[in-house]
């Protein structure tokens, strides 16, 4: 690695990948407007990049932009969507959804231009690998979709991570094999100019850091601030 030195000034190199990713917000209202391929491939291509468990690099991303299969997923997708609503999630479940605004009707699943479906692989197909074992599926897989999700908003993109439950028939409607399995489902494309979404903020960075045992991120009296995790716009 000593041909990839850190850059000049990493604070400021953070500081603008972090004003680009306080930016992001999950859509469900998008626009129909086109997103050229050579965009999706090099989002793909950067979650591609990510670690995993023994460098099995246990994903397939199927890259959907057909509007008969976008319309085959969808109806699949709210028939599951009409039993989950309709008694599968527990009371407490539905209540935390509430200010999300979410239901049954998903749209967004044919009006986005792209649906990238992500898919765990549970056995090794590679022709050169020493076995067919992978390890750390969920772990490896989850690191993946971060990589990409980011990638989609450096991009100027936006994105969704929908999980309808169970995700079984993503495998028979896009005919992948028995051990790839559904992990989760993001539609890619602009948000529609008429797009809204819930008033919500980000945990400030010392509920989700921990410094050692407990001690405080900044000492008593410091004027340095932490880094702010809510977009200011």
């Amino acid at each position: 690695m000593a041909d990839d030195p850190p850059p000049d000034d990493p604070k400021k190199a953070l500081d603008d990948f972090l004003a680009t990713m306080r930016r992001r917000r999950t859509v469900r209202q998008f626009s129909d407007r086109p997103v050229p391929r050579e965009l999706i491939e090099r989002i793909i291509a950067t979650a591609g990049t990510a670690p995993s468990g023994a460098n099995k690099q246990p994903w397939r991303f199927v890259a959907v932009q057909d509007p008969a299969i976008k319309r085959e997923i969808r109806l699949a997708a709210e028939e599951e969507e009409r039993l989950f609503y309709g008694g599968r999630a527990g009371k407490t479940w539905k209540q935390d959804l509430g200010p999300m605004g979410t239901d049954e009707h998903k749209p967004f699943l044919e009006i986005a231009p792209w649906l990238i479906v992500v898919f765990k692989v549970l056995k090794d197909d590679e022709p050169d690998r020493l076995s067919d074992q992978v390890y750390y599926v969920n772990e490896s897989v989850g690191i993946a979709v971060g990589l990409l999700l980011a990638a989609a908003r450096v991009a100027g993109l936006a994105t969704l991570t929908h999980t309808p439950t169970p995700m079984k028939f993503l495998g028979s409607i896009l005919d992948r094999p028995a051990h790839e399995r559904p992990f989760v489902l993001i539609p890619v494309g602009y948000p529609a100019e008429d797009c809204t979404v819930p008033a919500i903020s980000r945990k400030r960075l010392d509920r989700i850091m921990t410094l050692d045992r407990g001690s405080p991120l900044r000492p008593p009296g410091s004027d340095v601030p932490l880094p702010n995790l809510n977009s200011e716009d």
